[in-house]
């Protein structure tokens, strides 16, 4: 179980993202799912929000503010998130689960799974918010 304070001999390193969702139960029920297929586990659930840790690092989910605008990944800010796979055959499995999800998609499927040059996934998931899963070579 990480804790929620920093670790000297990490610096640099990612401590925690926090994604703000349109639709909690829906964007909760899918991050769940590809989450605990890269290793990660349940951490905390409360109103208005879920966490998932995989070693020191966590992701956060929240139910966004319906005032905010949409989430819009070309335009200034984050663009995506990306994830180290264990095989090629872990991203063929999430590939394949992405697919049969509802409200997600993979992305440029006429280059899949070589649109970035190497072996991975790329899905656009709840809410517009990119997501990469890359193979070691």
């Amino acid at each position: 179980m990480t804790t929620d304070t920093a670790d000297a001999k990490r610096t640099g390193q990612i401590h925690h993202v926090e994604l703000s969702a349109s639709d909690l139960s829906a964007a909760a029920e899918f991050w769940d799912w590809l989450l605990r297929q890269l290793g990660y586990e349940a951490k905390d659930e409360w109103d208005g929000g879920r966490s998932w840790e995989n070693g020191p690092t966590y992701v956060v989910l929240v139910q966004a503010n319906t005032s905010d605008p949409p989430f819009d990944r070309r335009a200034p800010g984050l663009n995506h998130l990306a994830f180290h796979a264990a095989s090629r055959d872990q991203v063929d499995e999430i590939t394949a689960g992405v697919r049969k999800r509802e409200g997600v998609s993979v992305l440029y499927e006429d280059q899949h799974p070589y649109a970035g040059g190497y072996y991975a996934l790329y899905c656009e998931g709840p809410d517009g918010i990119k997501i990469e899963v890359v193979a070691p070579e």
